[in-house]
């Protein structure tokens, strides 16, 4: 595998290539679940500083995304990580998800939560990689058979 370095810029959510970006990951869920959220539903200021919503480019073309929010004074979340088709393989996921978690602890953040898809495996693959657990569910309503919440500490060593 070659590992490119992508260039992450923090972007509003409402910026057309994270628009572009987490519509792709609505089309990927659509495909794989049958249904998924609309991001466009997601209110621009869930992710106005201190929030973070992220994009990475390669060549200038952006190729993935993710966002960062606090939960608690103690607690992030990742949200709509993606990384098109295209660049995947490429460790452009672990490098987001690094950004991202560098960004909660200085928030203060002790603990990660996110959720993906029992069907993403490679999210899955990728999240079990960085040190994330399996845990219960932290969203009321969510379908087990469907979802998977993970977490992770956060601490003064995180990446």
């Amino acid at each position: 595998m070659i590992i490119l370095t992508p260039s992450i810029a923090a972007a509003r959510y409402d910026h057309p290539d994270a628009r572009r970006l987490t519509q792709a990951l609505r089309a990927e869920q659509l495909g794989l679940y049958g249904f998924a959220d609309d991001p466009d539903t997601t209110p621009v200021a869930d992710f106005d500083p201190p929030k973070l919503f992220l994009i990475a480019h390669i060549d200038e073309e952006a190729v993935g995304c993710g966002g960062v929010r606090l939960l608690d004074e103690h607690t992030a979340e990742i949200k709509r990580m993606y990384v098109s088709r295209e660049a995947r393989g490429h460790g452009i996921g672990r490098y987001l998800l690094q950004h991202l978690e560098r960004h909660a602890a200085s928030r203060g953040a002790t603990q990660i939560v996110l959720e993906t898809g029992r069907r993403n495996t490679a999210a899955l693959t990728l999240y079990r990689r960085a040190g994330y657990l399996p845990c219960a569910s932290y969203v009321a309503g969510r379908d087990p058979r469907v979802n998977r919440a993970m977490t992770k500490p956060l601490g003064s060593s995180s990446p």
